[in-house]
């Protein structure tokens, strides 16, 4: 084909894979237009989109009479509105599953070092504040980690953690159970879960099923030496619910990289709470991911554009 794509990219992208791209199409960034509307105004410019987090709407896909594909940099697709894609005969499709062992080496990071109050300890050490003993922290080997969601992420995640010696419980009606490690156990609902857990990581899709799926009555069924992890989306887990539980003592910390509004704003109950460990959503950013990802998206736009159908679509415009 001799056709000239115009690709719309994240504003942060590892260059293997527009460079992948390079010999059919030309790039913009997201971070030339200031808001939505301006870059509504400009929808109809672009032949392929590959998005991470900002929205695109029903407006943009209704405005964007040139869109063929937009792909998703990761899994997760709740700020695309998939239905208005359809609609307008533009395939969606994401990367799953490129980036599982960066998210679940996060998700180990957090549990650990909010189990061991790192983040405390470092902040007073910085400060000549040696106070060693106010810092004591639980052990995780020997314990029973509950995972929601045992999909790529948390199958990994069980994996790493069976070095520690801990076993799973997991609920996922959605896995092949042949597909879980041995250390994995299915539970029939997400109260199993954290009846049966010590502490609790959360690795599921943001949808009208999961929104809140964690919230007070979850979080009061795990021990008060618990820790919470959350690496998937901030709406999976009540904010406010987890911080109260925090500020009460009913959990020992929580690991945080991901918010209900990002980036959180000044008001996020979760700030006042100091043995909540915070990171910016970058769970699945590294430097070995960002090139994989990067790839995997860039190939599923030219299987697009050669007229194919990339193995991960998520609709079916017609």
């Amino acid at each position: 084909m001799s056709e000239t794509w115009t690709v719309l990219l994240p504003a942060t992208i590892d260059p293997s894979g527009p460079d992948e791209l390079s010999d059919f199409a030309s790039f913009v960034s997201i971070d030339e237009y200031a808001d939505d509307a301006a870059l509504v105004a400009d929808a109809d410019r672009f032949d392929a989109v590959i998005t991470r987090t900002v929205p695109l709407t029903a407006a943009f896909f209704d405005a964007a009479n040139a869109l063929n594909v937009v792909v998703k940099h990761g899994a997760g697709v709740d700020h695309i509105d998939i239905d208005a894609a359809t609609r307008n005969g533009v395939l969606v499709a994401n990367t799953p599953g490129k980036n599982t062992n960066a998210v679940a080496e996060h998700a180990l990071t957090l549990l650990l070092a909010a189990k061991r109050q790192v983040v405390r300890a470092d902040a007073a050490t910085r400060q000549a504040d040696w106070r060693r003993h106010d810092f004591m922290g639980h052990e995780l080997s020997g314990r029973t980690l509950g995972l929601v969601g045992a999909g790529n992420a948390g199958r990994r995640f069980a994996e790493l953690l069976t070095g520690f010696g801990v076993s799973c419980v997991a609920y996922d009606p959605y896995v092949d159970p042949s597909a879980l490690p041995e250390t994995v156990r299915l539970v029939d609902t997400v109260t199993d879960v954290f009846e049966a857990a010590d502490d609790a990581s959360v690795h599921v899709p943001l949808t009208e099923e999961t929104r809140h799926v964690v919230g007070r009555e979850e979080l009061r069924l795990l021990p008060d030496d618990a820790v919470l992890v959350n690496t998937a989306r901030g709406g999976v887990v009540d904010e406010a619910a987890l911080a109260n539980a925090l500020e009460t003592g009913a959990l020992a910390g929580a690991g945080v990289d991901v918010y209900e509004t990002e980036p959180p704003t000044e008001g996020n109950p979760l700030f006042d709470q100091e043995r909540a460990v915070l990171t910016q959503h970058n769970a699945g950013v590294t430097v070995e991911s960002a090139r994989t990802v990067s790839l995997a998206a860039a190939a599923h736009v030219r299987t697009v554009y050669e007229g194919g159908r990339p193995d991960t679509t998520l609709n079916n415009p017609q």
